[in-house]
């Protein structure tokens, strides 16, 4: 008898899940949240999504091709994963916020998570003024709906992703005034430098380098390394921006500010992966806050595995090859299995490229670029000067003080911002205030209070 394999995420791991567990006999359901298969990297609106925008195109309609074959359910919404007896996953189907939505409870015999990741942008003074987005915003604009968020765009924050969402911007009409990136290029050169043969296997990433490179310099588009956006300026939307020198630990240098005239500021600072279904399922979550599997993919709970961006930050490229061997495996297949031969390769050959973008990796200087009347938390409009007023409290008293993390997105957004400063060892006058926090349980401000958040 044919396995059951429930699938949740219709992006590049989840939809290599979904073939790969077809390939094995196995009978597939597929949930996710979009209006159409592809997630982040294949984000598109039929008619209007510039081919020049896609990588891999060819392989995501041979994904989706396959697909004809499971039960999908797009514009789903999973709020509950049970684990305890059996598998079952409860989700409402239909649009968003529609009185029609159906709901449904699916039972399987495994599970794979591929949830995905959403970009995290740090609080900047001036971020809520209209015009600042996330990167991952600003190319979701463009690949979906052929639309760049201003005329004259910066591009801040840090890792190999500012690229993609410049290069997309500019083909959707805009202008990107500068690309500004934390990391100094020493560090750079330091970090991707390093044992350059390792990086043999993902030649595919250097030509698309290439490409970003080239594009950048036909548009003459400044690229500034070690460099932050610090403030954002205007009085009713976006007109400029304060480019700042930082140093090795993101702290502001004095006397290196710059103003650059813009109307509107894509931030992305790396990715916090979306954990929800994970939690609810059980599965352990590691110190860095990725799901964590074993060779097969598979979770600490039986029959759940985790694919992609859940697991740890690696591009496309490792999410399609983890996806596959977490699908063929869920179905009952085994990594000795000759069809998996080349997947377990590109595998291993991803995560040493993944192993580089911890050259990008948030530093803890960033919070000295605030000013005490920053809003951290969007929803709420919770302050910097309150989160430390009550960061020597314990994390539940913080959270009801504050509010900080209970509005609406629910810690997705400002979750590991006010953990980074109440983490801090000194208020703003320089005197220590912490002594007995339990970081661990503040963990929980972004994790726990998302569980029944809408997810993939």
């Amino acid at each position: 008898m044919s396995r059951r394999v429930v699938v949740l995420g219709a992006g590049p791991a989840g939809l290599a899940a979904a073939q790969a567990a077809l390939a094995h006999g196995a009978e597939v359901t597929v949930l996710d949240e979009g209006e159409r298969p592809g997630g982040q990297f294949w984000r598109h609106h039929d008619g209007l999504t510039d081919p020049r925008m896609q990588h891999q195109w060819a392989r995501f309609e041979r994904l989706r091709g396959a697909l004809h074959r499971a039960d999908v359910h797009t514009q789903a919404s999973v709020w509950h994963v049970e684990s305890d007896h059996g598998l079952r996953v409860h989700a409402l189907v239909g649009p968003a916020d529609s009185a029609g939505r159906m709901g449904h409870t699916i039972e399987g015999d495994a599970l794979v998570i591929a949830t995905g990741a959403h970009d995290r942008a740090l609080p900047v003074p001036g971020w809520t003024l209209p015009g600042v987005i996330t990167a991952g915003a600003a190319q979701a604009l463009a690949k979906r709906d052929g639309v760049a968020p201003g005329r004259r765009t910066v591009v801040a924050g840090a890792g190999p992703f500012l690229l993609p969402v410049a290069a997309s911007i500019g083909l959707a009409g805009g202008t990107v005034a500068e690309v500004v990136e934390a990391v100094g290029s020493a560090a750079i050169a330091r970090g991707w430098g390093r044992a350059p043969w390792q990086l043999a296997g993902a030649v595919g990433k250097a030509g698309e380098l290439a490409e970003y490179v080239g594009d950048l310099a036909r548009h003459r588009t400044p690229y500034r390394f070690g460099s932050a956006v610090t403030r954002i300026h205007g009085e009713h939307a976006v007109e400029a921006v304060t480019v700042q020198r930082i140093d090795a630990e993101w702290r502001p240098i004095p006397g290196t500010e710059r103003v650059v005239d813009c109307d509107s500021v894509a931030l992305g600072h790396g990715f916090t992966p979306r954990l929800e279904a994970a939690i609810q399922a059980g599965c352990a979550i590691s110190a860095d806050r990725f799901v964590e599997v074993d060779e097969r993919q598979a979770t600490t709970v039986p029959g759940v595995y985790a694919a992609g961006e859940v697991t740890g930050i690696a591009g496309a490229d490792a999410a399609l090859a983890e996806g596959a061997v977490a699908g063929f495996a869920a179905a009952g297949g085994a990594l000795d299995d000759l069809r998996l031969r080349r997947i377990l390769t590109a595998r291993r050959r991803m995560h040493v490229f993944a192993e580089r973008l911890a050259t990008h990796a948030i530093r803890p200087g960033w919070t000295a670029w605030l000013d005490d009347d920053t809003i951290v938390c969007r929803c709420e409009s919770v302050t910097r000067a309150r989160i430390a007023e009550y960061a020597d409290a314990s994390s539940r008293g913080m959270r009801l003080a504050t509010r900080a993390g209970l509005g609406a997105c629910q810690g997705r957004t400002c979750g590991r911002s006010v953990e980074a400063l109440v983490a801090a060892s000194v208020d703003y006058d320089h005197r220590p205030v912490l002594s007995s926090i339990r970081i661990g349980e503040l963990a929980g401000l972004h994790d726990h209070h998302t569980q029944h958040q809408e997810q993939q």
